[in-house]
This record gives structure tokens, sequence and C-alpha cells, in this order.
């Protein structure tokens, strides 16, 4: 090959590099220009997303359409701040916040939502769901909201608690005494006890009693009373008593283990007994001398002779004991002859014949007796009216 045709060959080769190149040129600049007339004519949204600002560049025609190139799928739910088939402007702003779904269990009852709202607060709020000063809400009321959380509503209710005998109206929202004492601030003791029981349900109105129980001891000086004893004494009219000892009490020791509730007394234990001093027994003599009465066959000879006033008596009358001045039972003794009189005017024990009455024994006292006046013994009343009040003879035969 010779010199000028290596140079031919040369020259198309530069010429077919050139035009290679400057048509690769044209079509990149063809399509810069392109690239730079879809970008210019682009329209810029402002998209708040979920609380977050984004700026779009885009060719959508409405506000659906951008949200179908971002891939989201609208939720009945959802907030949009503008309709979906609003037409895409240039510097269009609109909001976009997705609804989270939140389960409600008020008092247990449970049941789903779809919200939109930032906190716990709002969404009850927005749900129409009042909350009392005393119901209790978990998580808090100014919790963010946040996709399946859970929200624990707890209305509270009133009831009355005694704790120790102390009442006040209080509110709750426990389901178990326990919970409810310890919502309160209440502490039980060891030996503390409630009604009902710290695993009972409580419901509205109940009445809650802290019973506060404690022991203590207690150490006292306890007399010991003594016996009786009595002996039959022949020389002693029936109904008669004569004490020749007087009784005296013993003293014993006791500690008590006393348990209260609320305070009062409820159980007192003995714990040890230990006797400081005897009982000493007193011992009576008690009569067994009867006097037979003495039918009067006539006035008796001999005697000091007086007119007294007489009234008669029974052992049944209002006041009376029952027993004469001089011990004797008259209850015991129905069918004895005794009047009363002024020791000053007959001497008690001494023996007198009574007109109309017989024989009979100067053995008790009255009021008034004054002076020369005898009162007359009867078993009933029926004899003693029949006697009633009259001047009659008597006879002191001793």
């Amino acid at each position: 090959m010779n010199l000028k045709h290596v140079k031919s060959l040369f020259s198309r080769t530069m010429s077919s590099k050139r035009l290679t190149i400057v048509i690769s040129s044209s079509i990149v600049f063809a399509g810069v220009l392109a690239f730079t007339a879809y970008e210019t004519t682009k329209k810029t949204v402002a998209m708040t997303m979920d609380g977050k600002k984004k700026v779009i560049r885009t060719h959508s025609d409405t506000i659906g359409d951008i949200l179908d190139d971002l891939d989201i799928h609208l939720h009945s739910e959802d907030y949009l701040s503008l309709p979906k088939d609003t037409k895409v402007t240039d510097q269009l702003s609109f909001v976009w916040k997705p609804a989270k779904k939140v389960h409600l269990a008020i008092d247990g009852k449970e049941r789903s939502v779809w919200t939109t709202e930032n906190t716990i607060r709002d969404l009850l709020e927005n749900e129409k769901i009042k909350i009392g000063k005393y119901d209790q809400v978990n998580p808090g009321l100014n919790k963010d909201i946040t996709k399946n959380m859970k929200i624990d509503i707890a209305k509270a209710f009133s009831l009355t608690l005694n704790d120790g005998g102390e009442k006040k109206k209080v509110w709750s929202t426990s389901t178990t005494v326990a919970d409810f004492l310890k919502q309160q601030g209440v502490k039980l003791e060891e030996l503390d006890r409630t009604k009902p029981d710290l695993k009972h349900k409580v419901s509205p109105e109940d009445v809650i009693k802290v019973i506060r129980v404690k022991k203590v001891s207690d150490v006292v000086e306890e007399p010991i009373q003594y016996a009786i004893t009595t002996k039959k004494d022949s020389t002693l009219l029936k109904g008669q008593e004569k004490v020749v000892q007087h009784g005296e009490n013993g003293i014993v020791h006791k500690t008590y283990e006393v348990t209260k509730e609320n305070g009062k007394e409820v159980n007192r234990k003995l714990l040890t007994e230990k006797t400081l001093k005897e009982s000493k027994e007193k011992v009576v003599l008690v009569g067994t001398k009867v006097l037979t009465a003495q039918v009067s066959r006539g006035e008796p000879e001999g005697g000091k002779e007086y007119y007294v006033t007489s009234t008669a008596y029974t052992a049944e009358c209002n006041g009376c004991s029952g027993r004469t001045a001089t011990g004797i039972n008259l209850r015991a003794n129905p069918n004895m002859k005794i009047i009363a009189v002024d020791p000053n005017f007959i001497p008690l024990g001494t023996k007198v014949y009574v007109e109309g009455y017989g024989y009979a024994i100067a053995a008790d006292t009255g009021g008034a007796m004054k002076g020369q006046k005898i009162d007359v013994f009867f078993s009933n009343k029926s004899q003693a009216y029949n006697w009633g009040r009259k001047r009659v003879k008597i006879k002191i035969l001793n």
C-alpha cells in the first residue's frame, strides 16, 4: 500500500469518528433538553405526612394520584386536609394523617376504634368519653397514641370505708378489698381483719370494714368471795339467825390476755392466777326452836294490866322485810303470836297476854309504836283487816 492510500484511509476514519461524536452529543443534548423540560414542568407540592413535612415535585393531576405514586392506601378513618380529587397546582399544600387502631377497655368491656388524634386525652374527648376525678386511665391521658395501643379505663364508684369505727365516703376503681385498701393507703397490722375478706370483689355502695385487733395484758387483783356455812341451833327460835364468825374475802392475782376490736374488749383469757390471801368463811347459827301458841282459856292470873291502842300487821305489808326486830322470820313462822311494841313500854322478849288475841311475845318494833300502843301479827291480811284498830287489855306475864 502506498503512502497516498494510507493517508486517504486515515482521513476517512477520522471523519467517521467526528460524525459519531457529533451525533452522540446531539442525542445527549436532546435528552438533557427533554429532561430539563420535563423537570421544569413539574409542580412543587408540600405534603405534611403523619406530622412530617415533605416537598414533592410531581406531574400528578390530583392529590389522590400523588398518594398512589407514593404507594399510600387511604383508610376511611385517615385525615386528609383536602379532598382526594383536588387538582394539583404549584405550591399546593396538604396534610395526610393515617388513622391508628386502638383498643378501648371500659370497666372490662373492650372495643376497637380508629383515630387520628395525637393523645389519649384527645381520643377520649373525640369519643365523648368523660373521665371523672377519681377514674383511672392507663396509660395516662397525656400519652401519645400508638398503633394497636390498649387503653384501660376504670370508672370510679362510691362506697363507705369504716376503718376502726371511723366512717367516710370514698371513691374507688378497685376490684377487690385488698386492691381497694391499697388504693386508699390503708395498712393492715398482723391481727387486723376486714369484712368482707380481702378477696371479695367490691361493688358500688359497699361498706368495707377494717377491724383493728389488738391483744394486751391486763393484771388485776380480784376478791375471792367467802363461803357461808350455816349451823342449826336449838336455843334460837326458828327463823332467827346469829353470826358467830364474820366472813372475809380473799384476794387473787390474775393475769389476762385481753383481745380488743376497734378499742372494745371482745375476749378475755386467763393466763396466770396466784392467791395472795385466803378467804375466811362466814358462820351463821340458824334457830330451830319452835314456840307453840298457847290457847287462851281465860285470862291468866297475875301480871300487870294495861289498856292499850292496838292495830294489826302482816309480813306482806309494803316495805316489810318479813323479819322482826329480834330476827324472827315471820314468813317461816306464820303461826307465831308476835306483837310489836315500844321497847321503852314493854321490853323485847317479854311474854304478854292480849285480850282477844292470846299469849304472845313482844318481839318486834315499829315507827308508830310509841308509848302504850301495840301491833299484833297475823299471817294473812284478812285477819289483820278484821282486827282493825281498837283498845284492848293486856297483861305483862314476865
